[in-house]
C-alpha cells in the first residue's frame, strides 16, 4: 500500500507559467508537468534554480499537454538525471517532437548572440531535447494507465489544445482510495478544432487552472464580427498588413481555421494571401491534421471544403527559410502574417513588428494571454513606443485584442465545469493564474459553490489523505 499523498506546487503558483506539481506518495514521486517560466525579469532565474527535488528520485512525469510552460522543462530534467517514463497522449508526443528541439533551438541561439558569460550556457541543447522525447510513453484518452501498485490515472480531453488532456489520478491507501484530478489547462466549450472537455464527477482533490478565473471572453460570433471588422478595414483600398503574434501550436491553427470559415462565408473576400512565418507553426499543422479523429465535426468539414475546391479561396503560405521571412518585409499591404511567439518575446515575429508597428495602416492583432513582462503585454498595455533590436519603434499601427479565441475558459466557463462535479472535492487548489486573478477566481469558487477553496503559494506542500487536506 502507498502511504499519505503529499502535493508540493513546484510552479503555476499565483502565476502563469511555469506549472509543476511533485506528489509524492511515500515510496513514490512523480510530476504533473514540468514546464517553463515565461515572461519578466525572473523567468530565467526561475528556470535555471536549483530543483527541489532529486532528478534521479522521479519515478515518472504525466503530462497535460504540449505547451511549453507545461513542457518546456522535460529536458533539463532528463539532463540532470531523470530516467522515468513521461505518459501523455500520442497527440501531445507528436507536437513535443516539434515543439522541445524547436526551444532548444532557440536558447541555443540566443546564448550565442548574448553578451553573457560563457558560463550561461543555455538552458539546454538540442540533443538535450532529443534525449527528452525518448521518455515519452503514449496513452490513449479514457485508458487506464497502472502506474505501478495501488496507483493509476487517466487522461480525459481538456478542449484546450490538441493532445491536452485532463489527468484522474487514483491511489489506494489502507483500503480507501483518494481521487485527485489535475485539470491542466480547460478550454471553453464549442471551441474551435478541439472536442469539448469531458465533465468530471468526483475527486478527493482538485487541482484547477484560472488563467482567465477573473474575467469573461467575448463569445465566438463577436470575435468573428470583431476579425471580420479588422480585416476588411486594414486589408481593403491598398491599406497596411494584419500582422497576428500566435502561438505555433494550437492558436496559429485555430486563426487558420476561424479565417477560413470567414472567406467561405463570404465576410471575407476572396484570394486571401495567409502568410505562416514559422517553421514551428508548419509542422504542427501537419501534426494536426494526422489527428483528424480529435477534431469537432465543423472542423472536419471546413477542411473537406478546403480540399474541394475552397482552397482557391483562401491562399496559405509556410515560409520555412529566413530568406523566405524576410521577403515578407517587402509586402507593403495585403498580407495576414501569422508569427511566433505568441507574446513576441522571441522569434521572427519581433521583425514583422520592427516593421509594421510604426505603420498606422497596418494592425497588430493578438488573439492569446499576454504574460507580464513581455512585449506583447507591453503593446496591449497602450505602450507608445518599444525597443526591438537594440531600435526605438513607434507604436502606430493599431493595436487590436480579441478575447474570444483564447484556449482558456473564462470565469463562466470554468465555473461550468466546475459544476459537473456531484459533490464539492474535499479541497481545491487554485493555480495557473496571476496572483490577483486567482485569489479572485477562488472567491468565487467559494461564494458561488460553496467549496472549501485553497491558494497555495510556490513551494508549498499539501497532504491530501486527510480530510480535509492541510498544508504539510
Amino acid at each position: 500500500m502507498i502511504g499519505a499523498m503529499k502535493i508540493t506546487f513546484l510552479g503555476a503558483a499565483r502565476e502563469v507559467t511555469g506549472s509543476c506539481y511533485l506528489v509524492e506518495t511515500g515510496d513514490r514521486a512523480f510530476l504533473v508537468d514540468h514546464g517553463m517560466f515565461q515572461g519578466g525579469s525572473e523567468a530565467d532565474r526561475k528556470n535555471r534554480a536549483r530543483l527541489q527535488f532529486e532528478p534521479h528520485a522521479i519515478d515518472f512525469v504525466l503530462l497535460t499537454h504540449a505547451h511549453i510552460d507545461h513542457s518546456g522543462l522535460l529536458p533539463r530534467l532528463v539532463e540532470l538525471g531523470f530516467r522515468g517514463p513521461i505518459y501523455a497522449t500520442a497527440a501531445t508526443c507528436d507536437l513535443l517532437e516539434v515543439m522541445l528541439p524547436d526551444a532548444a533551438f532557440v536558447q541555443e541561439r540566443e546564448a550565442e548572440n548574448s553578451h553573457r558569460t560563457r558560463a550561461e550556457r543555455p538552458l539546454y541543447t538540442v540533443a538535450e531535447a532529443y534525449a527528452a522525447l525518448e521518455r515519452l510513453r503514449p496513452v490513449a484518452y479514457d485508458d487506464a494507465v497502472e502506474l505501478g501498485p495501488d496507483l493509476k490515472c487517466r487522461f480525459r480531453e481538456a478542449g484546450h489544445i490538441l493532445g491536452a488532456a485532463l489527468i484522474e489520478l487514483w491511489a489506494q491507501e489502507g483500503g480507501r482510495t483518494h481521487k485527485v484530478v489535475f485539470s491542466g489547462d480547460v478550454g471553453p466549450l464549442s471551441r474551435p478544432l478541439v472536442k469539448d472537455p469531458t465533465p468530471i464527477e468526483e475527486a478527493d482533490a482538485l487541482i484547477v487552472e484560472s488563467t482567465y478565473g477573473n474575467r469573461l471572453h467575448r463569445s465566438l460570433a463577436e470575435t468573428e464580427n470583431e476579425l471580420t471588422g479588422i480585416m476588411r478595414e486594414t486589408l481593403a483600398h491598398g491599406g497596411g498588413n494584419v500582422v497576428i503574434p500566435a502561438f505555433a501550436v494550437g492558436r496559429t491553427q485555430e486563426i487558420l481555421y476561424l479565417l477560413g470559415k470567414l472567406v467561405r462565408l463570404g465576410r471575407i473576400p476572396a484570394g486571401l494571401q495567409i502568410y505562416v512565418d514559422s517553421p514551428m507553426a508548419a509542422k504542427a499543422t501537419e501534426v494536426t491534421l494526422r489527428h483528424r479523429d480529435l477534431m469537432d465535426e465543423e472542423t472536419r468539414d471546413l477542411i473537406a471544403w478546403g480540399r474541394n475546391g475552397g482552397g482557391r479561396a483562401i491562399q496559405v503560405h509556410f515560409t520555412e527559410s529566413v530568406e523566405e521571412s524576410k521577403r515578407l518585409n517587402d509586402i507593403r499591404h495585403g498580407a495576414v502574417i501569422i508569427s511566433a511567439s505568441g507574446m513576441c518575446d522571441a522569434g521572427r515575429i519581433r521583425y514583422h513588428l520592427l516593421n509594421n508597428l510604426p505603420r498606422a495602416q497596418s494592425a497588430i492583432v493578438f488573439t492569446g494571454f499576454q504574460a507580464a513582462g513581455t512585449l506583447g503585454r507591453k503593446l496591449v498595455d497602450g505602450a507608445r513606443e518599444v525597443r526591438l533590436f537594440g531600435e526605438t519603434v513607434p507604436v502606430r499601427a493599431r493595436i487590436c485584442t480579441i478575447g474570444g479565441l483564447s484556449a482558456h475558459a473564462d470565469q463562466a466557463g470554468l465555473l461550468a465545469w466546475l459544476r459537473g462535479f456531484r459533490k464539492a472535492p474535499r479541497q481545491t487548489f487554485v493555480v495557473h493564474g496571476e496572483a490577483a486573478t486567482a485569489s479572485d477566481f477562488a472567491a468565487h469558487i467559494r461564494r458561488e459553490l460553496g467549496w472549501n477553496v485553497e491558494l497555495p503559494g510556490a513551494r508549498q506542500s499539501f497532504d491530501i489523505g486527510a480530510s480535509p487536506a492541510h498544508p504539510a
